[in-house]
Formats: C-alpha cells, sequence, structure tokens
C-alpha cells in the first residue's frame, strides 16, 4: 500500500513579509497589497484607488481652478489619508512577528520559514514608510486646516459687512 504524496508548497505562493511590506507602502493607494495578500476577489483592494482617484482630481482642479476651488479641499486629503494608512498598514506587515505571519498567511509553511522573517529590505521599508506617511498625514491636515479656517475667516468677513 503507498501512501499519497504530498507535495511541498510552492514558494511562489507563500506570502512575504517584505514583499506585502513593500507594495503596502509603494502600491498601497492602488490596492496592491491587498491583491498580493488575500487575491483579486478583496474588495478592499477594489476600493483603495476611489479615494485615490478622487485625491488626484482633487489636485487637477487646483491646477484648473486655483486655491479657491472648495471641492479640491475636500478631494486633496483624501489621497494624503489614504497614502498615510497604507504606508501604516505597509509598518504594521513589517513588524509583524514571524511566526504569526506565517501562521495567518502562509499556514502550509512551517512557523519560522523565510518568508516571515524580517530582513533589511523590510525594515528599509519600515523606515521609509515611517518617514513619508507621517509627512504626508502632516501635510494634508494642515492642508485641510488651512483651508478650512481660510474658509471661515472669509465667511466672517462676509457676515461682518
Amino acid at each position: 500500500m503507498t501512501q499519497p504524496t504530498t507535495a511541498a508548497p510552492s514558494s511562489s505562493r507563500s506570502k512575504s513579509k517584505t514583499v506585502a511590506a513593500w507594495l503596502a507602502f509603494l502600491g498601497g493607494p492602488l490596492g496592491l497589497h491587498r491583491f498580493y495578500l488575500h487575491g483579486l476577489g478583496d474588495w478592499l483592494g477594489w476600493l483603495l484607488p476611489v479615494p485615490t482617484a478622487l485625491g488626484i482630481y482633487g489636485m487637477e482642479r487646483v491646477q484648473q481652478l486655483g486655491q479657491d476651488d472648495q471641492l479640491s479641499w475636500v478631494l486633496i486629503p483624501l489621497l494624503g489619508f489614504t497614502m498615510a494608512a497604507c504606508a501604516l498598514r505597509g509598518i504594521l506587515y513589517g513588524l509583524a512577528d514571524s511566526k504569526a505571519w506565517n501562521r495567518q498567511h502562509n499556514p502550509a509553511l512551517a512557523e519560522d520559514a523565510a518568508p516571515g522573517q524580517t530582513r533589511w529590505a523590510t525594515i528599509f521599508a519600515i523606515a521609509l514608510a515611517l518617514m513619508v506617511g507621517a509627512t504626508v498625514l502632516m501635510a494634508s491636515i494642515a492642508y485641510s486646516f488651512q483651508h478650512y479656517f481660510e474658509y471661515q475667516v472669509e465667511e466672517a468677513r462676509k457676515i461682518s459687512q
């Protein structure tokens, strides 16, 4: 009686923590990290490009209509907040415990398998995501509040006249 053979897990199917961190940082606003980890059927991955596209549209409106376009005041921060959230997700992927990573994303592999290990490329992804994500987040907050308060001052000036 022969035992059924089980194929060794394919390394192409394993999900690397490093790749996921870089995809979240670089391609997160397009949902690339979600597609990498959860497949093309991930609905959140398909929703991520929506605020990204709206933010880009807001930037185009500012270039065409100028700084006084109120719709762009709402749309541009969507891009910034989406980019900052994806950078945060990249940081979380990079800082994930390797055993927990492999249990969740590579259940067919051993807990200490290579795809869940932290490498120098993972650390660079974390550092860059932290720097860029924090910068984009602060710039988005500053942009939003500046235009909101300018609008409030202008409306108060109209009322007082």
